[in-house]
């Protein structure tokens, strides 16, 4: 294990920008989100969650797929290129980095998707376990452990330091190029990062959520849930936003659309969600007519379809950004409780 003061966190994240591409928080006008690393920037490590998850590090909101031009009377197709720096995604939190193993089961498997699998593989995660959960966060309830993130460096924040472990290649070789910013941890370090995962957890404990039962829900209930009375009740707020894709670590749904440069076509994907109403416009029309169908699929593909595709791993991952976000607290939090009270009445 190593260490460095936080006052020496300008300086770490220079040494690391000097080798690699540079993601981290950044508050921009009071909001923090993931950014690209620049001399100067305000870097934020301390604001718990980021307003959109980082998987657009790995998973853009927008990316040109191929371009097509027209030379004369002779059309060329030049696919993008894929993805070839390595990068740093520095401070992501556990939940999110959960949500990026969703994203795999997605796009790693067959037939892979390339651009995604590009940036995996370009790709180091430097945790940051979070120091202070808030109320709005569940993540234990789907198997997260918020004190000791799965990435290939974890950091903890304790007594004005930063800690610092390497768990895979890819964060032993960072490490070893950080040597000259990075200190060697001792005993006492070490005694410190197990009082700091004690205290988080003992957080965790405490917040609201954190005891939500997911009795009821896995991949083998699609009939029960899906013709549930349930759903009506609960839609009618929906205002169909989508605020809660957009901000949703695991939300993967994309839209593929052409622009016209005036000298040719790109073909590029962005993210989309289930909850529009144009979601899936075909020329014969849309399968989900109504906002409570829309609703439903929502809920029903992190509760129910995914679990039973994907060896029981659910497609939430507890950050809570959604029950932050949503303008009508339409969050899945909710539809787990109106669940859980249904069933309760019917004993």
């Amino acid at each position: 294990m190593f260490k460095i003061a936080k006052s020496k966190l300008p300086e770490l994240l220079k040494a690391i920008a000097a080798q690699q591409e540079l993601f981290l928080p950044v508050n921009n006008n009071g909001q923090v989100n993931f950014a690209a690393w620049f001399e100067g920037c305000n870097a934020d490590i301390e604001t718990l969650k980021t307003v959109k998850s980082p998987k657009d590090m790995f998973f853009p909101q927008s990316e040109t797929l191929y371009t097509v031009k027209k030379e004369q009377h002779k059309l060329s197709v030049e696919p993008q290129t894929l993805a070839d720096q390595n990068f740093v995604a520095f401070g992501m939190k556990a939940c999110d980095i959960q949500g990026i193993k969703v994203l795999d089961k997605v796009f790693l498997a067959e037939p892979v998707d390339t651009f995604y699998r590009a940036r995996r593989e370009h790709g180091t995660i430097v945790a940051l376990a979070c120091h202070e959960p808030e109320e709005s966060c569940f993540c234990k309830v789907f198997g997260v452990d918020c004190a000791e993130p799965d990435a290939d460096v974890v950091m903890w924040n304790a007594n004005d330091t930063l800690y610092w472990k390497a768990v895979t290649d890819k964060g032993t070789a960072l490490t070893e190029a950080l040597s000259g910013v990075l200190e060697n941890a001792d005993a006492a370090d070490e005694k410190a990062v197990e009082t700091e995962q004690e205290n988080i957890r003992a957080i965790v404990e405490k917040l609201p959520y954190t005891n939500l039962s997911l009795e009821g829900w896995n991949g083998n209930v699609t009939e029960e849930k899906f013709n549930s009375p349930v759903w009506e009740k609960l839609y009618k707020p929906c205002l169909a936003c989508g605020t809660c894709t957009f901000v949703c670590p695991t939300c993967q749904c994309y839209d593929i659309k052409d622009y016209d440069t005036g000298h040719g076509i790109q073909r590029y994907r962005c993210w989309d969600s289930c909850m529009y109403s144009d979601f899936t416009m075909m020329a014969h029309g849309n399968n989900r007519t109504s906002q409570m169908q829309r609703f439903r699929q929502r809920f029903m593909h992190k509760l129910v379809y995914f679990p039973a595709n994907n060896d029981g791993m659910y497609s939430c991952v507890g950050c809570g950004r959604c029950v932050e976000k949503c303008p009508s607290s339409l969050n899945i939090v909710k539809v787990i409780k109106a669940f859980e009270k249904e069933a309760a009445n019917h004993e």
